[in-house]
């Protein structure tokens, strides 16, 4: 259940922001764990994470890229060649169709170039927001809010917003942090809903905002034990 905090609007905003500058500082280094080079390598590889992780996707975008170069040449490929790079990512066979598609509306209707726009992004077949945000944030420097599970659990556990509807979270999220930060508030708490603040044991002994969270206490509180539940998935 979303945590209900009784605070003003300003209140929240300057325990979020406070947060945020310590989970700031614990990663420093956060960043797009998806490996990329252009905006539509990211594109694709975004669209691939689905239900696998960035590093399982991050091992087959090599050879793909290598093999598809361009937006028109994945509009062009074989479904069965496809099939068989994506294999390890699980659900190869609906991803090989979601790419190709993707593809060809680039081809069809932005001459194979990723647009930088999130109106025209979320126009593409199989790209939400989400999708359309880590494009702009990460390959553009547009910013924008990731609001992907890791997100929309630790703003609710926070108690930032008690909405569940990702578009609804985003807006609320939004309105507490400057446009200029959310593209790391994103990568931020991403890595601490993947390395510290996880679902279903949250290592709160080893977390830096602990008296500002008011879910401190759902996970484990002792120090040392709590050491012991952090995970790392890329960085450290």
């Amino acid at each position: 259940m979303p945590m209900v905090i009784d605070e003003t609007p300003l209140a929240r905003k300057r325990r979020a922001r406070k947060m945020y500058r310590l989970l700031h500082e614990r990663y420093p280094y956060a960043h797009a764990e998806l490996d990329f080079e252009t905006p539509l390598q990211l594109l694709v590889a975004t669209v691939l994470s689905a239900q696998t992780t960035d590093v399982t996707v991050n091992k087959v975008t090599p050879t793909l890229f290598a093999r598809y170069p361009s937006a028109l040449d994945l509009a062009a490929a074989e479904p069965a060649e496809m099939e068989e790079i994506l294999r390890p990512t699980g659900f190869y066979k609906a991803k090989t169709r979601s790419v190709i598609g993707l593809a060809q509306a680039l081809v069809e209707r932005f001459d194979g170039e990723v647009p930088p726009r999130l109106r025209d992004l979320v126009t593409l077949p199989g790209v939400g927001r989400k999708t359309a945000n880590v494009v702009l944030g990460n390959a553009f420097d547009v910013p924008g809010l990731t609001v992907d599970t890791h997100f929309g659990r630790l703003v609710r556990r926070f108690g930032w917003t008690e909405e569940t509807d990702p578009v609804k979270v985003e807006h609320a999220v939004g309105e507490l942090f400057e446009r200029k930060d959310w593209t790391m508030l994103s990568h931020v708490l991403i890595f601490h809903g993947r390395r510290t603040c996880h679902a279903r044991r949250p290592a709160c002994g080893a977390c830096p905002v602990t008296r500002l969270c008011p879910a401190y206490g759902d996970g484990e509180t002792d120090p040392a034990k709590a050491a012991r539940l952090l995970k790392y998935e890329l960085a450290p």
